[in-house]
């Protein structure tokens, strides 16, 4: 799944989501814009609200303009740069981006790697355990 990076420095990709039911295949979503400035993974409510993914809680949201926006979240796996991972989905209206944000990415064990132009492995998970 390859990332383009556009003339404004816009990256995209094509991400794969799915409800919790991992029996179900992963929808692919095209031209999604990789944003590490958003903490969540934003999509159209209409395509979560097809793939069965239910609105758990509302959660206020500040956007770029400073404005404040009351959306829903839900829980859904989501799917990029050759894994998946489970992690909080916002329900976007029409109006709003549909992005992939940093949660997904850390939860994925991601990075950006802008020499190449995606998303790879971010290597071995730092823990403290013994």
């Amino acid at each position: 799944r390859s990332i383009t990076v556009e003339d404004m420095g816009i990256l995209r990709t094509t991400i794969g989501i799915q409800p919790l039911d991992a029996g179900k295949k992963p929808r692919l979503i095209p031209n999604v814009i990789v944003d590490t400035g958003s903490e969540y993974t934003w999509l159209p409510a209409t395509l979560l609200e097809e793939l069965g993914v239910v609105r758990m809680r509302n959660q206020r949201f500040r956007l770029a303009d400073g404005s404040v926006v009351v959306r829903d979240l839900g829980y859904a796996i989501v799917h990029a740069g050759g894994t998946e991972a489970p992690d909080l989905v916002v329900f976007g209206e029409d109006s709003d981006a549909v992005l992939l944000g940093a949660h997904s990415i850390e939860g994925m064990n991601l990075r950006l790697d802008l020499a190449s132009r995606s998303l790879v492995p971010a290597g071995p998970v730092i823990t403290f355990a013994a």
